[in-house]
């Protein structure tokens, strides 16, 4: 059992308070997933032909001053970064595949949590309050956010084994359920050049999605053949870089609520997470249906 919540933003002048709005969405699901938690936010977007990488260590003195000087000697490019925690983001001018072969070559030990234009992975082990205190939650701007809180049941507590995943640049997802056919499913993506870092089902779904989006499919077409690929119960929130997407399996045993006002898009698990929003006492309300995909973007 987990929780999982998103926030899309229609009216961008709400921007400045989506860390605010979302902050209680996320604790709300405390009983749903007191392990762990995490969120992936778009905003503050660097310009076409640089990257933004969110980047972790499991030493959490880790020199990211060093390593932003070794860049900018190395790749000769503009390098700012700066951290939130035990994470650093880091704005290079350059490629994604570019900077994350710098990283990886300086130290195969960071984690690279996110790549992308806008987007950024922030996530840890404890409760949700925790780990919404310990990355400023409250205090952050976006134009939008899904996160996740996790009950472990297939797979050890770490960080890396925590919520979102991403599945490619300026794209995640979180997942509330379990795959029965995930371990095949591995070692079939394996074989097509997919690499896994952890145990846990859901980065199965993430290289599932990773290795449909490589060969040609749109996020639509790649989420129809997940609902054909995949056995199990589950329902999936998926971000990308102008807006997010929710489906849930053909049976939809699990819970999932979404709510739509002239302002935002929200989801969660339950509704008690949507209640503390403004408005949402005239929003439409409504359930999901089965293997259906529900998506908001901007043009």
């Amino acid at each position: 059992m987990c929780g999982i919540v998103g926030l899309y933003l229609k009216n961008t002048a709400l921007e400045a308070q989506i860390g605010e709005l979302f902050t209680p969405m996320l604790i709300a699901m405390t009983d749903r997933g007191p392990d762990s938690a995490g969120f992936a936010i778009y905003g503050d977007e660097v310009p076409e032909g640089s990257v933004k990488l969110t980047l972790g260590h499991n030493n959490r003195d880790y020199p990211w001053a060093a390593l932003a000087e070794k860049a900018k000697a190395t790749l000769g490019v503009k390098v700012e970064f700066y951290q939130n925690a035990k994470v650093a983001i880091f704005k290079m001018a350059t490629s994604a595949a570019a900077a994350e072969d710098f990283v990886t070559q300086q130290d195969p030990e960071i984690l690279v949590l996110s790549a992308g234009r806008s987007i950024e992975i922030l996530k840890e082990i404890g409760l949700p309050q925790v780990i919404a205190d310990t990355f400023n939650l409250k205090g952050m701007q976006g134009s939008h956010i899904i996160g996740h809180t996790r009950m472990a049941t297939e797979s050890s507590v770490t960080t890396e084994g925590s919520h979102p995943f991403t599945t490619g640049q300026d794209l995640c997802l979180v997942h509330n359920g379990s795959f029965s056919n995930h371990n095949r499913m591995r070692e079939e993506l394996k074989r097509r050049g997919i690499k896994f870092e952890t145990d846990n089902d859901t980065e199965v779904a993430a290289g599932y999605l990773t290795w449909r989006l490589q060969n040609g499919d749109t996020l639509k077409q790649a989420l129809e053949n997940g609902l054909k690929d995949f056995d199990g119960f589950y329902t999936l929130a998926i971000g990308t870089g102008n807006g997010f997407a929710v489906v849930r399996d053909p049976i939809a045993c699990k819970p999932a609520v979404l709510a739509e006002t002239d302002n935002y898009v929200a989801m969660a698990s339950e509704y008690q997470a949507l209640s503390t929003l403004p408005g949402i006492e005239k929003a439409r309300v409504w359930e999901p249906e089965p293997a259906t995909i529900y998506s908001w973007e901007r043009s």
